[in-house]
């Protein structure tokens, strides 16, 4: 099985998503350094405060580097590429390495008509906050992961998104949460427009003021 030096985060990678780094340990300033010598990846995995790792991971490979400083610290931006599954922890390098086996999707793909409902959710989300983000492709092989990436959600969410194999059931489970999400930030919008008039509409055509 193919070894791969890890990055255990209390963050998650999702594929096709990129995010900032500052890469200060040594032991992480080793891997990435190597990384950007040989054009390789490393894990990303979504690591517990007791320094428990999360059986599914996502390859990084470095994008671009920001910023290097002189005492070695990096700055740096990575791109999820495809999801891993720990199979057992290895030694002997100066930062955490495993053997991993890729994780593949099932021939489960999502209904054509539920990514048309995710894809007006995520319109309606950034209509409702002013958001100015990139409109992600609806024929992409896994749009899910391309609407998640778009999104600040919690560690643990997005793990569980990276962890289903199915287009389908991800599609569904974002479905969900957008539009959970956009009924609230709708909610809020009307109680905060009510608190700005003390909970009354104000009549159309009152000229008495």
């Amino acid at each position: 099985m193919p070894e791969l030096g890890l990055f255990p985060l209390g963050i998650v990678l999702l594929p096709t998503e990129q995010i900032p780094l500052h890469v200060f340990e040594p032991r992480y300033r080793a891997l990435i350094g190597e990384c950007l010598a040989n054009d390789g990846e490393f894990g990303l995995v979504l690591a517990d405060e007791d320094g428990g790792l999360a059986e599914i991971g996502t390859r990084a490979r470095v994008t671009e580097v920001l910023e290097q400083f002189d005492d070695g610290r990096l700055s740096v931006v990575v791109e999820g590429g495809e999801r891993f599954r720990l199979l057992e922890l290895t030694e002997g390098r100066e930062y955490q390495t495993a053997e991993v086996e890729p994780v593949e999707d099932e021939e489960d793909p999502a209904e054509p008509d539920e990514i048309a409902r995710v894809l007006v959710l995520f319109d309606r989300l950034l209509e409702l906050t002013g958001a100015i983000v990139e409109q992600p492709e609806p024929d992409a092989e896994q749009v899910s992961f391309a609407v998640a990436s778009r999104f600040e959600f919690a560690p643990e969410l997005k793990q569980a998104l990276l962890s289903l194999r199915s287009e389908r059931e991800r599609i569904g489970m974002l479905g969900d949460i957008l539009g959970t999400a956009a009924t609230t930030v709708e909610r809020e919008q009307e109680i905060a427009s009510r608190a700005a008039t003390n909970g009354k509409v104000a009549p159309r055509g009152d000229d008495s003021a």
